[in-house]
């Protein structure tokens, strides 16, 4: 059984640093060099299909990792135990941050006709998104580590 959740584990945090790695090395870029409506449309498009994809994989693998650390011990739980950690972390900043400012972006129903006090969320946005980012790389490398040592 913990061979199995230790491929869950590690498919499921792989995907999600996977993700994001690639939001922040190729889409934030391409963001941030529209113009803003161009911008809010496109933000629009990219954000229809991660829920509740990206959510489910990110805490399933938590949950996976936080099931290992029950069944196993010495150094294995405690690595395990901090890749939950993370992957909640990885969560968190989604729910938290990214997520209020997704739904503002949403909100706009016309992004050619921007109301002249909206701000733009995109520097906020990555900020947290490649806060997300590393937290989710690090819990892919630490749950390798737990499952290597398991």
């Amino acid at each position: 059984m913990t061979g199995a959740l230790g491929v869950a584990a590690l498919l499921g945090s792989g995907i999600t640093a996977g993700v994001l790695f690639a939001v922040a090395l190729s889409v934030l870029p391409a963001l941030f060099a529209m113009d803003t409506g161009t911008y809010v449309y496109a933000h629009q498009l990219l954000g229809r299909n991660w829920d509740p994809t990206m959510p489910a994989i990110v805490l399933g693998s938590a949950l996976a990792d936080g099931v290992l650390a029950a069944l196993t011990g010495g150094r294995a739980r405690m690595l395990f135990v901090l890749a939950t950690v993370l992957l909640v972390g990885v969560s968190a900043v989604s729910h938290l941050c990214n997520v209020p400012i997704n739904r503002r972006v949403k909100a706009v129903t016309d992004p050619a006709a921007l109301p002249p006090d909206w701000e733009d969320p995109r520097p906020l946005w990555r900020r947290w998104h490649l806060l997300r980012t590393a937290l989710a790389v690090l819990a892919l490398a630490v749950t390798a580590a737990a499952v290597t040592a398991a």
